[in-house]
């Protein structure tokens, strides 16, 4: 299976996906850590892949969304951002709105606290 074919299955098969260096539970760099770390608080139930453990999938992802930095996360199938687009997200609410048209199940009071603690 080619990087591009396992990257088109990965987002294909799972509603959320986060594209990293490390793992969830041990993140390899912050802005990984950040992305994952939202994620997490949210409690959005999320397939992690670490780009670390394969260099294909590490440049793969990259040419696969035309975006030149990990982290990625993608929801249902669709290249959402980085690490700085995510954060962005977070505190101004679009990644709450995004999750809920998506069915994407999160902890609305989790995400609030985010934002108030940001504020």
């Amino acid at each position: 299976m080619t990087a591009e074919t396992q990257i088109k299955d990965t987002v294909t098969n799972n509603d959320v996906v986060l594209f990293m260096k490390g793992t969830k539970t041990m993140p390899q760099c912050g802005f990984s850590s950040r992305v994952a770390g939202v994620l997490n608080f949210m409690s959005v139930d999320y397939s992690d892949v670490n780009v670390l453990a394969d260099d294909e999938i590490r440049q793969g992802i990259k040419d696969f969304s035309d975006w030149p930095t990990i982290p990625q996360l993608y929801v249902k199938g669709e290249f959402v951002g980085g690490c700085d687009i995510i954060t962005e997200m977070m505190l101004s609410g679009e990644l709450d709105t995004l999750f809920a048209d998506n069915g994407v199940t999160f902890d609305k009071n989790a995400a609030d606290q985010i934002r108030e603690a940001n504020a």
